[in-house]
């Protein structure tokens, strides 16, 4: 036998049990169910990835990923999660009406939420402290904050009367938000229109409902409205309805404000607990945490197209303005 081909089959054999060993390995698998579409999520789930990999899970070395849209439907998500107890991942990831909709399927594989408004609240956990069952993950607090948000747009519009609120009304989260927005709008001495929407052939005819009859809108953040974004911002646009928003990506897309969590930065958290699950830990004995990083962001291209002025103060304490 020749020197080549006998030091190229010794070398095939000597890595042999090595290639065996990886072939009959099976990596852990955890199913990503996402609320939204890749259009209003995939920054997100990028983050998470991105801080998985620091933590040193590599996609299709340590850990296999699967990933399923519900674009902003709970049942697709129920669907969805129920394919994800079929292929029986070892975890599973989610947001939103995702979580909810998991919960009813799912009764022992760990779930992690990266971003739910009141997980109490809502029935996801019996605490934060101690969450017990099969979830945990990150909060949004996204009650807490209307209160704050309505007193940041009075500086814009010191003679907001009527507010509307749009939000996706066949989803629970949202409607502990609109219920929180209600109470600080009468403190406030505001008048509340809020149309109901559940689908995305809502919207158009939510927002007919309220033209002509408030002088801003509140937007309640969910995977419905995100998806749907770009449409909604051409509306107010057109409309020239000054909106409130909960999260930045909304002024991004043409919103005036928002005031709320860094949702990048809760996803980049929820890998953390994706990290000590899969390493051996209870969710039941991880405490949900919640946001640590505020945002608040002004659109002034949007603010001259409405012919408003940001007062000079709000501006100052602003993270970030979009000129």
């Amino acid at each position: 036998m020749r020197r080549r081909q006998f030091l190229g089959l010794s070398g095939l054999v000597a890595v042999w049990p090595i290639i065996a060993d990886a072939q009959q390995a099976k990596l852990p698998t955890v199913g990503f169910l996402v609320a939204g579409a890749p259009s209003s999520h995939a920054r997100f789930v990028a983050a998470f990835v991105r801080r998985l990999h620091e933590l040193g899970w590599t996609e299709g070395r340590t850990i296999a990923m699967e990933y399923r849209w519900a674009d902003g439907s709970r049942e697709r998500a129920a669907q969805l999660a129920a394919e994800f107890d079929r292929l029986k991942v070892d975890l599973i990831v989610t947001s939103g009406i995702a979580t909810l909709a998991a919960k009813q399927v799912i009764s022992t594989t760990p779930i992690v939420f990266a971003v739910v408004s009141d997980p109490v609240g809502l029935g996801l956990v019996s605490s934060l402290g101690r969450p017990g069952g099969n979830l945990t993950g990150l909060s949004l607090q996204y009650t807490d904050l209307a209160g704050k948000r309505l007193e940041i747009l009075r500086e814009v519009l010191p003679g907001l009367r009527r507010l509307g609120i749009l939000a996706n009304t066949g989803n629970p989260g949202p409607l502990l938000e609109i219920a929180e927005v209600e109470e600080s709008a009468r403190t406030l001495g505001l008048d509340i229109v809020a149309p109901d929407v559940r689908r995305s052939e809502d919207i158009a005819p939510a927002f007919a409902a309220l033209k002509g009859r408030v002088d801003a809108l509140y937007v309640v953040t969910d995977p419905l409205v995100n998806t749907h974004l770009v449409d909604i911002s051409a509306m107010t646009v057109a409309a020239r309805v000054p909106t409130l928003h909960g999260t930045r990506e909304h002024v991004d897309g043409g919103g005036l404000l928002s005031y709320g969590p860094s949702l990048p930065d809760l996803y980049r958290r929820a890998a953390g607990y994706v990290d000590k699950i899969l390493r051996g830990a209870k969710p039941g004995d991880l405490p949900v945490q919640q946001p640590t990083k505020f945002e608040l962001v002004i659109n002034l291209k949007t603010a001259q197209a409405l012919n408003l002025t940001i007062p000079p103060t709000l501006l100052a304490r602003a993270d970030e303005v979009i000129e």
